[in-house]
Protein backbone atom coordinates (compact mmCIF):
# COMPACT_ATOMS: atom_id res chain seq x y z
CA UNK A 1 0.00 0.00 0.00
CA UNK A 2 2.86 2.38 0.76
CA UNK A 3 4.26 1.68 -2.72
CA UNK A 4 0.88 2.41 -4.31
CA UNK A 5 0.52 5.66 -2.39
CA UNK A 6 4.02 6.68 -3.46
CA UNK A 7 3.15 6.05 -7.13
CA UNK A 8 -0.04 8.08 -6.78
CA UNK A 9 1.95 10.94 -5.31
CA UNK A 10 4.60 10.71 -8.04
CA UNK A 11 1.93 10.75 -10.74
CA UNK A 12 -0.19 13.50 -9.21
CA UNK A 13 0.09 15.62 -12.37
CA UNK A 14 -1.97 13.01 -14.24
CA UNK A 15 -4.94 13.85 -11.97
CA UNK A 16 -6.21 10.27 -11.87
CA UNK A 17 -7.62 10.52 -8.32
CA UNK A 18 -9.95 13.16 -6.91
CA UNK A 19 -9.86 11.59 -3.41
CA UNK A 20 -7.02 9.56 -1.88
CA UNK A 21 -7.80 7.84 1.43
CA UNK A 22 -4.19 7.88 2.65
CA UNK A 23 -4.55 7.44 6.39
CA UNK A 24 -7.72 5.36 6.23
CA UNK A 25 -6.28 2.85 3.75
CA UNK A 26 -3.00 2.62 5.68
CA UNK A 27 -4.98 1.58 8.75
CA UNK A 28 -7.04 -0.88 6.69
CA UNK A 29 -3.86 -2.41 5.22
CA UNK A 30 -2.36 -2.92 8.68
CA UNK A 31 -5.56 -4.54 9.93
CA UNK A 32 -5.77 -6.78 6.87
CA UNK A 33 -2.19 -7.98 7.36
CA UNK A 34 -3.17 -9.64 10.65
CA UNK A 35 -6.07 -11.66 9.26
CA UNK A 36 -5.64 -15.41 9.39
CA UNK A 37 -7.63 -16.01 6.18
CA UNK A 38 -5.53 -13.96 3.74
CA UNK A 39 -4.94 -16.94 1.45
CA UNK A 40 -8.69 -17.35 1.02
CA UNK A 41 -9.21 -13.75 -0.16
CA UNK A 42 -8.86 -13.43 -3.96
CA UNK A 43 -7.84 -9.74 -3.76
CA UNK A 44 -5.99 -9.78 -0.44
CA UNK A 45 -4.10 -6.50 -0.13
CA UNK A 46 -4.70 -5.41 -3.74
CA UNK A 47 -5.10 -1.61 -4.08
CA UNK A 48 -8.12 -0.58 -6.16
CA UNK A 49 -9.56 2.72 -7.40
CA UNK A 50 -13.30 3.45 -7.44
CA UNK A 51 -14.86 5.74 -10.04
CA UNK A 52 -16.35 8.75 -8.28
CA UNK A 53 -20.00 8.05 -8.99
CA UNK A 54 -19.93 4.94 -6.77
CA UNK A 55 -20.33 5.36 -3.02
CA UNK A 56 -17.40 4.70 -0.70
CA UNK A 57 -18.26 5.13 2.98
CA UNK A 58 -16.64 8.23 4.42
CA UNK A 59 -15.98 9.84 1.02
CA UNK A 60 -18.19 12.31 -0.86
CA UNK A 61 -19.62 11.04 -4.15
CA UNK A 62 -19.21 14.05 -6.41
CA UNK A 63 -19.92 12.61 -9.87
CA UNK A 64 -17.47 15.18 -11.23
CA UNK A 65 -19.71 18.13 -10.46
CA UNK A 66 -19.99 21.14 -8.16
CA UNK A 67 -23.74 20.53 -8.08
CA UNK A 68 -23.30 17.72 -5.54
CA UNK A 69 -22.23 18.44 -1.98
CA UNK A 70 -19.16 17.15 -0.20
CA UNK A 71 -21.21 15.21 2.34
CA UNK A 72 -19.54 11.78 2.81
CA UNK A 73 -21.46 8.66 1.85
CA UNK A 74 -22.76 6.78 4.87
CA UNK A 75 -22.21 3.26 3.50
CA UNK A 76 -20.33 1.48 0.74
CA UNK A 77 -22.02 0.67 -2.54
CA UNK A 78 -22.60 -3.08 -2.97
CA UNK A 79 -19.70 -3.36 -5.42
CA UNK A 80 -17.31 -1.66 -2.99
CA UNK A 81 -18.55 -4.01 -0.28
CA UNK A 82 -17.78 -7.01 -2.52
CA UNK A 83 -14.30 -5.72 -3.29
CA UNK A 84 -13.55 -5.17 0.39
CA UNK A 85 -14.91 -8.62 1.27
CA UNK A 86 -12.44 -10.08 -1.25
CA UNK A 87 -9.57 -8.32 0.57
CA UNK A 88 -9.13 -5.33 -1.75
CA UNK A 89 -7.93 -2.04 -0.29
CA UNK A 90 -9.85 0.99 -1.57
CA UNK A 91 -7.22 3.66 -2.21
CA UNK A 92 -9.61 6.39 -3.30
CA UNK A 93 -11.99 7.81 -5.89
CA UNK A 94 -10.97 8.24 -9.52
CA UNK A 95 -11.84 11.21 -11.69
CA UNK A 96 -14.58 11.49 -14.31
CA UNK A 97 -16.19 14.29 -16.34
CA UNK A 98 -19.32 15.92 -14.97
CA UNK A 99 -22.14 13.33 -14.74
CA UNK A 100 -20.06 10.99 -16.93
CA UNK A 101 -20.58 13.25 -19.95
CA UNK A 102 -18.18 12.73 -22.82
CA UNK A 103 -15.12 10.72 -23.85
CA UNK A 104 -12.72 13.13 -22.12
CA UNK A 105 -12.13 13.23 -18.36
CA UNK A 106 -12.16 16.96 -17.77
CA UNK A 107 -14.37 19.03 -15.49
CA UNK A 108 -14.45 22.56 -14.13
CA UNK A 109 -14.54 21.18 -10.59
CA UNK A 110 -11.73 18.60 -10.81
CA UNK A 111 -9.59 19.63 -13.78
CA UNK A 112 -8.00 17.63 -16.61
CA UNK A 113 -7.03 13.96 -16.32
CA UNK A 114 -4.11 13.13 -18.59
CA UNK A 115 -2.82 10.09 -20.44
CA UNK A 116 0.17 8.33 -18.79
CA UNK A 117 1.61 7.52 -22.24
CA UNK A 118 1.65 11.21 -23.17
CA UNK A 119 0.20 13.81 -20.77
CA UNK A 120 -0.56 16.12 -23.71
CA UNK A 121 -3.30 13.66 -24.71
CA UNK A 122 -6.55 12.64 -23.08
CA UNK A 123 -6.95 9.57 -20.89
CA UNK A 124 -10.41 9.15 -22.43
CA UNK A 125 -13.67 9.13 -20.56
CA UNK A 126 -15.75 8.90 -18.71
CA UNK A 127 -13.72 6.41 -16.61
CA UNK A 128 -10.53 8.28 -17.47
CA UNK A 129 -9.23 8.45 -13.92
CA UNK A 130 -9.61 4.69 -13.49
CA UNK A 131 -7.75 3.92 -16.73
CA UNK A 132 -4.98 6.46 -16.08
CA UNK A 133 -4.44 5.10 -12.57
CA UNK A 134 -4.10 1.53 -13.84
CA UNK A 135 -1.92 2.43 -16.82
CA UNK A 136 0.40 4.49 -14.60
CA UNK A 137 0.85 1.60 -12.15
CA UNK A 138 -0.85 3.44 -9.28
CA UNK A 139 -3.30 0.55 -8.78
CA UNK A 140 -3.55 -2.76 -10.64
CA UNK A 141 -7.37 -2.69 -10.73
CA UNK A 142 -10.03 0.00 -10.96
CA UNK A 143 -13.81 0.04 -11.09
CA UNK A 144 -15.29 1.72 -14.17
CA UNK A 145 -18.68 2.19 -15.79
CA UNK A 146 -19.86 2.67 -19.34
CA UNK A 147 -23.15 3.75 -20.90
CA UNK A 148 -21.66 4.57 -24.30
CA UNK A 149 -18.11 3.27 -24.19
CA UNK A 150 -16.92 4.84 -20.94
CA UNK A 151 -15.03 1.69 -19.92
CA UNK A 152 -13.60 0.85 -23.34
CA UNK A 153 -12.72 4.41 -24.45
CA UNK A 154 -10.26 5.17 -21.63
CA UNK A 155 -8.92 1.62 -21.55
CA UNK A 156 -8.06 1.93 -25.24
CA UNK A 157 -6.58 5.42 -24.81
CA UNK A 158 -4.38 4.25 -21.94
CA UNK A 159 -3.34 0.84 -23.26
CA UNK A 160 -5.10 -1.39 -20.73
CA UNK A 161 -7.94 -3.96 -20.66
CA UNK A 162 -11.53 -2.81 -20.16
CA UNK A 163 -14.64 -4.99 -20.08
CA UNK A 164 -18.27 -3.90 -20.31
CA UNK A 165 -20.40 -6.87 -19.22
CA UNK A 166 -23.94 -7.55 -20.26
CA UNK A 167 -26.89 -6.63 -18.01
CA UNK A 168 -27.63 -8.42 -14.76
CA UNK A 169 -24.12 -9.72 -14.17
CA UNK A 170 -22.73 -6.84 -12.08
CA UNK A 171 -25.07 -4.81 -9.83
CA UNK A 172 -25.57 -1.29 -11.12
CA UNK A 173 -24.72 1.86 -9.20
CA UNK A 174 -27.12 4.66 -10.16
CA UNK A 175 -29.84 4.72 -12.77
CA UNK A 176 -27.90 3.29 -15.66
CA UNK A 177 -28.79 5.56 -18.60
CA UNK A 178 -32.07 3.84 -19.41
CA UNK A 179 -30.55 0.36 -19.10
CA UNK A 180 -27.48 1.01 -21.27
CA UNK A 181 -24.83 1.51 -18.57
CA UNK A 182 -22.92 -1.27 -16.84
CA UNK A 183 -20.01 -1.43 -14.38
CA UNK A 184 -16.91 -3.47 -15.02
CA UNK A 185 -13.16 -3.84 -14.50
CA UNK A 186 -10.16 -2.02 -15.88
CA UNK A 187 -6.89 -3.95 -15.50
CA UNK A 188 -3.48 -4.41 -17.10
CA UNK A 189 -4.01 -8.08 -18.01
CA UNK A 190 -6.95 -10.20 -19.12
CA UNK A 191 -6.50 -12.54 -16.14
CA UNK A 192 -6.73 -9.62 -13.70
CA UNK A 193 -9.88 -8.34 -15.43
CA UNK A 194 -11.41 -11.82 -15.13
CA UNK A 195 -10.53 -12.01 -11.44
CA UNK A 196 -12.11 -8.62 -10.74
CA UNK A 197 -15.21 -9.56 -12.74
CA UNK A 198 -15.59 -12.67 -10.58
CA UNK A 199 -15.52 -10.54 -7.44
CA UNK A 200 -17.92 -7.93 -8.82
CA UNK A 201 -20.37 -10.57 -10.08
CA UNK A 202 -20.11 -12.84 -7.04
CA UNK A 203 -19.01 -15.84 -9.12
CA UNK A 204 -15.86 -17.84 -9.83
CA UNK A 205 -16.58 -18.67 -13.46
CA UNK A 206 -14.46 -16.05 -15.23
CA UNK A 207 -11.08 -17.07 -13.85
CA UNK A 208 -11.95 -20.52 -15.16
CA UNK A 209 -12.61 -18.97 -18.58
CA UNK A 210 -8.91 -18.17 -18.83
CA UNK A 211 -8.39 -21.43 -20.70
CA UNK A 212 -7.87 -20.51 -24.33
CA UNK A 213 -10.61 -21.50 -26.83
CA UNK A 214 -10.71 -25.23 -27.46
CA UNK A 215 -12.14 -24.83 -30.95
CA UNK A 216 -11.79 -22.58 -33.97
CA UNK A 217 -14.01 -19.56 -33.41
CA UNK A 218 -15.91 -17.75 -36.14
CA UNK A 219 -14.71 -14.16 -35.94
CA UNK A 220 -16.10 -11.35 -38.07
CA UNK A 221 -13.95 -8.26 -38.60
CA UNK A 222 -15.21 -4.86 -39.71
CA UNK A 223 -14.03 -1.28 -40.07
CA UNK A 224 -17.42 -0.04 -41.35
CA UNK A 225 -18.48 2.53 -38.74
CA UNK A 226 -22.09 2.89 -37.59
CA UNK A 227 -21.85 6.67 -38.12
CA UNK A 228 -21.73 7.88 -41.76
CA UNK A 229 -18.70 9.89 -42.75
CA UNK A 230 -16.39 8.61 -40.01
CA UNK A 231 -12.88 7.81 -41.20
CA UNK A 232 -10.86 5.15 -39.41
CA UNK A 233 -7.28 6.29 -38.84
CA UNK A 234 -4.85 4.28 -41.02
CA UNK A 235 -2.74 3.35 -37.99
CA UNK A 236 -5.85 1.92 -36.32
CA UNK A 237 -6.56 -0.14 -39.44
CA UNK A 238 -3.02 -1.51 -39.43
CA UNK A 239 -3.35 -2.57 -35.76
CA UNK A 240 -6.70 -4.26 -36.43
CA UNK A 241 -5.33 -6.10 -39.48
CA UNK A 242 -2.39 -7.38 -37.43
CA UNK A 243 -4.74 -8.58 -34.68
CA UNK A 244 -6.97 -10.38 -37.16
CA UNK A 245 -3.95 -12.00 -38.81
CA UNK A 246 -2.64 -13.26 -35.46
CA UNK A 247 -5.94 -14.94 -34.65
CA UNK A 248 -6.30 -16.36 -38.15
CA UNK A 249 -2.80 -17.84 -37.92
CA UNK A 250 -3.82 -19.44 -34.62
CA UNK A 251 -6.54 -21.38 -36.47
CA UNK A 252 -9.65 -19.24 -36.07
CA UNK A 253 -11.94 -18.52 -39.02
CA UNK A 254 -11.57 -14.76 -39.48
CA UNK A 255 -13.69 -13.05 -42.16
CA UNK A 256 -14.22 -9.46 -43.22
CA UNK A 257 -17.96 -8.95 -42.72
CA UNK A 258 -20.83 -6.52 -42.98
CA UNK A 259 -21.68 -5.50 -39.38
CA UNK A 260 -25.14 -5.83 -37.79
CA UNK A 261 -25.73 -2.12 -37.11
CA UNK A 262 -27.84 0.25 -39.20
CA UNK A 263 -28.09 4.02 -39.41
CA UNK A 264 -31.49 3.99 -37.66
CA UNK A 265 -29.83 2.65 -34.49
CA UNK A 266 -28.07 5.98 -33.89
CA UNK A 267 -31.10 8.12 -32.91
CA UNK A 268 -32.29 5.32 -30.63
CA UNK A 269 -29.02 5.41 -28.74
CA UNK A 270 -28.85 9.21 -28.66
CA UNK A 271 -32.38 9.56 -27.26
CA UNK A 272 -31.60 7.18 -24.39
CA UNK A 273 -28.29 8.90 -23.72
CA UNK A 274 -29.88 12.34 -23.43
CA UNK A 275 -32.81 11.01 -21.40
CA UNK A 276 -30.51 9.11 -19.05
CA UNK A 277 -28.38 12.21 -18.57
CA UNK A 278 -31.50 14.15 -17.63
CA UNK A 279 -32.40 11.41 -15.14
CA UNK A 280 -28.98 11.76 -13.52
CA UNK A 281 -29.50 15.49 -13.09
CA UNK A 282 -32.89 15.21 -11.40
CA UNK A 283 -32.70 16.98 -8.03
CA UNK A 284 -29.58 18.97 -8.96
CA UNK A 285 -29.49 22.73 -9.37
CA UNK A 286 -29.28 23.32 -13.12
CA UNK A 287 -27.33 26.56 -12.68
CA UNK A 288 -24.56 24.67 -10.82
CA UNK A 289 -23.86 22.42 -13.82
CA UNK A 290 -21.37 23.12 -16.59
CA UNK A 291 -22.68 24.80 -19.73
CA UNK A 292 -22.50 21.66 -21.87
CA UNK A 293 -24.16 19.53 -19.21
CA UNK A 294 -27.01 22.02 -18.85
CA UNK A 295 -27.67 21.82 -22.58
CA UNK A 296 -27.64 18.01 -22.54
CA UNK A 297 -29.96 17.87 -19.54
CA UNK A 298 -32.44 20.33 -21.06
CA UNK A 299 -32.53 18.35 -24.31
CA UNK A 300 -32.90 15.12 -22.35
CA UNK A 301 -35.89 16.45 -20.40
CA UNK A 302 -37.69 16.96 -23.69
CA UNK A 303 -36.59 13.69 -25.28
CA UNK A 304 -37.40 11.46 -22.32
CA UNK A 305 -41.11 12.03 -22.95
CA UNK A 306 -40.82 10.27 -26.32
CA UNK A 307 -41.24 6.51 -26.93
CA UNK A 308 -37.75 6.33 -28.53
CA UNK A 309 -36.19 7.09 -25.12
CA UNK A 310 -37.83 4.20 -23.30
CA UNK A 311 -35.74 1.65 -21.41
CA UNK A 312 -36.09 -1.14 -23.96
CA UNK A 313 -34.30 -2.63 -26.94
CA UNK A 314 -36.29 -2.21 -30.17
CA UNK A 315 -37.47 -5.64 -31.32
CA UNK A 316 -36.16 -5.15 -34.85
CA UNK A 317 -32.70 -4.18 -33.59
CA UNK A 318 -32.58 -7.08 -31.14
CA UNK A 319 -33.56 -9.57 -33.84
CA UNK A 320 -30.97 -8.19 -36.28
CA UNK A 321 -28.07 -8.47 -33.82
CA UNK A 322 -29.21 -11.91 -32.67
CA UNK A 323 -29.31 -13.16 -36.25
CA UNK A 324 -25.82 -11.82 -36.95
CA UNK A 325 -24.33 -13.48 -33.87
CA UNK A 326 -26.00 -16.78 -34.75
CA UNK A 327 -23.44 -17.00 -37.57
CA UNK A 328 -20.39 -15.65 -35.73
CA UNK A 329 -18.98 -16.08 -32.23
CA UNK A 330 -17.25 -12.70 -32.02
CA UNK A 331 -17.28 -9.39 -33.86
CA UNK A 332 -13.89 -7.65 -33.86
CA UNK A 333 -13.38 -4.00 -34.82
CA UNK A 334 -11.48 -0.88 -33.78
CA UNK A 335 -12.20 0.30 -30.26
CA UNK A 336 -11.70 3.92 -31.32
CA UNK A 337 -11.74 5.21 -34.88
CA UNK A 338 -8.95 7.70 -34.09
CA UNK A 339 -5.95 8.04 -31.81
CA UNK A 340 -6.40 9.63 -28.34
CA UNK A 341 -7.09 13.36 -28.91
CA UNK A 342 -5.21 16.13 -27.18
CA UNK A 343 -6.25 16.99 -23.64
CA UNK A 344 -7.45 20.38 -22.44
CA UNK A 345 -10.37 22.64 -23.26
CA UNK A 346 -13.11 20.03 -23.14
CA UNK A 347 -14.61 21.10 -19.80
CA UNK A 348 -15.61 24.43 -21.38
CA UNK A 349 -16.58 23.02 -24.77
CA UNK A 350 -20.19 23.29 -25.86
CA UNK A 351 -22.56 20.41 -26.51
CA UNK A 352 -22.28 20.48 -30.31
CA UNK A 353 -18.47 20.60 -30.40
CA UNK A 354 -18.21 17.78 -27.88
CA UNK A 355 -20.68 15.56 -29.71
CA UNK A 356 -19.02 16.14 -33.07
CA UNK A 357 -15.70 15.09 -31.54
CA UNK A 358 -17.37 12.11 -29.89
CA UNK A 359 -19.04 10.93 -33.10
CA UNK A 360 -15.74 10.62 -34.97
CA UNK A 361 -13.94 8.94 -32.06
CA UNK A 362 -16.30 6.31 -30.60
CA UNK A 363 -18.81 5.09 -33.23
CA UNK A 364 -17.91 1.41 -32.79
CA UNK A 365 -18.82 1.39 -29.08
CA UNK A 366 -22.38 2.70 -28.94
CA UNK A 367 -24.21 -0.24 -30.62
CA UNK A 368 -23.21 -2.65 -27.86
CA UNK A 369 -24.61 -0.38 -25.17
CA UNK A 370 -27.84 -0.04 -27.14
CA UNK A 371 -28.33 -3.81 -27.50
CA UNK A 372 -26.60 -4.52 -24.15
CA UNK A 373 -24.11 -7.08 -25.44
CA UNK A 374 -20.80 -7.70 -23.63
CA UNK A 375 -17.73 -6.10 -25.19
CA UNK A 376 -14.10 -5.60 -24.23
CA UNK A 377 -11.04 -3.80 -25.48
CA UNK A 378 -7.47 -5.03 -25.41
CA UNK A 379 -4.25 -3.22 -26.36
CA UNK A 380 -3.26 -3.94 -29.96
CA UNK A 381 -0.19 -1.81 -30.51
CA UNK A 382 1.14 1.73 -30.49
CA UNK A 383 0.95 4.55 -33.00
CA UNK A 384 4.02 6.16 -34.56
CA UNK A 385 3.85 8.69 -31.71
CA UNK A 386 3.58 5.82 -29.18
CA UNK A 387 -0.06 6.31 -28.27
CA UNK A 388 -2.03 3.13 -27.48
CA UNK A 389 -4.41 1.58 -30.01
CA UNK A 390 -7.12 -0.81 -28.86
CA UNK A 391 -9.11 -3.57 -30.57
CA UNK A 392 -12.68 -4.28 -29.48
CA UNK A 393 -14.29 -7.71 -29.32
CA UNK A 394 -18.04 -8.21 -28.79
CA UNK A 395 -20.14 -11.33 -28.25
CA UNK A 396 -23.77 -12.31 -27.80
CA UNK A 397 -25.42 -12.11 -24.36
CA UNK A 398 -23.67 -14.36 -21.85
CA UNK A 399 -20.44 -14.23 -23.88
CA UNK A 400 -18.21 -12.60 -21.25
CA UNK A 401 -16.30 -15.83 -20.66
CA UNK A 402 -15.80 -16.38 -24.39
CA UNK A 403 -14.44 -12.84 -24.81
CA UNK A 404 -12.03 -13.26 -21.91
CA UNK A 405 -10.85 -16.60 -23.29
CA UNK A 406 -10.17 -15.16 -26.75
CA UNK A 407 -8.59 -12.03 -25.28
CA UNK A 408 -6.26 -14.16 -23.14
CA UNK A 409 -5.17 -16.02 -26.25
CA UNK A 410 -4.59 -12.73 -28.06
CA UNK A 411 -2.55 -11.47 -25.10
CA UNK A 412 -0.28 -14.52 -25.41
CA UNK A 413 0.08 -14.00 -29.15
CA UNK A 414 0.55 -10.22 -29.02
CA UNK A 415 1.70 -9.30 -25.47
CA UNK A 416 1.54 -5.65 -24.45
CA UNK A 417 3.36 -3.47 -21.88
CA UNK A 418 1.57 -3.60 -18.54
CA UNK A 419 2.22 0.07 -17.82
CA UNK A 420 2.99 3.28 -19.63
CA UNK A 421 6.70 4.14 -19.62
Amino acid sequence: MEAALARIEAGAALNAFCVVRREEVRAEAKALAHRADLRLLPLAGVPVGIKDHVDVAGCPTRHGTAALSGVPAAVDDELVRRLRAAGALVVGKTTLPELCQGPFTESVEFGVTRNPWNPEHTSGGSSGGSAAAVAAGMVPLALASGGGGSIRIPASCCGVVGLKPGPGLVPRAGRGWRGMSELGPIATTVADAALMLDVLSGTDRYRKAMAEPDRALRIGVTTAPPTPGVRVDPQVRVALDAAARALRDEGHVVDTVAPPWRLRDQPRYVARYFAGSADDADGLALRALERRTRAIVCAGRLLRRLPVARDEIPAETAARFSAWFSNYDVLMMPTLAALPPRAGGWASAGMIRTHLATSVLVPFLLPFNLVRYPALTVPAGLSIDRLPIGVQMAAAPGGEGLLLSLAAQFERLRPWPRHAP
